[in-house]
């Protein structure tokens, strides 16, 4: 009798940890376009991501880079000052979007170029992502703007 309980139970946990590793690997499964890496130019530049990898990238708008194209496109280049990628955007660019600001887009690369399906702006003045602010302090060329 004690053996077999002592069997049902090493069965109950077996049956236990295989239901834990079937669930963990069905949500892997299901979070794994969930999850955007942020990456700045630079990174981009150096180390070209997989295609149809889905991630942002951020960093400043380039002074004289936004063109405006028929109906709702639009191309302009981001930069940390190391690098720059162009990029292409169909869609309302947020009203505090503009040339010389921090910048994040959700995107994948085609080519050279990252073609965004999400461009978010800053949203006051000294307001800078906090992503875009590592990669220009990685670069040394971040200044604070209450300085």
């Amino acid at each position: 009798m004690k053996g077999l309980k002592k069997q049902r139970r090493i069965q109950i946990v077996a049956l236990a940890v295989v239901a834990l590793i079937g669930s963990t690997a069905l949500i892997g499964y299901a979070m794994r376009d969930g999850i955007n890496f942020f990456r700045s130019p630079s990174q981009v530049v150096a180390e070209p991501p997989d295609a149809g990898e889905t991630f942002r990238i951020g960093g400043l708008v380039v002074e004289g880079s936004i063109i405006r194209g028929e109906g709702t496109e639009v191309a302009f280049a981001v930069t940390d000052t190391n690098a720059t990628v162009p990029v292409r955007y169909t869609g309302v660019l947020p009203d505090l979007f503009s040339e010389g600001q921090g910048m994040v887009a959700l995107g994948r690369m085609e080519g050279e170029t990252f073609v965004a399906t999400e461009v978010l702006a800053k949203h006051d003045e000294t307001y800078m992502p906090k992503e875009v602010m590592d990669a220009l302090k990685e670069q040394g060329v971040y200044q604070d703007p209450e300085s």
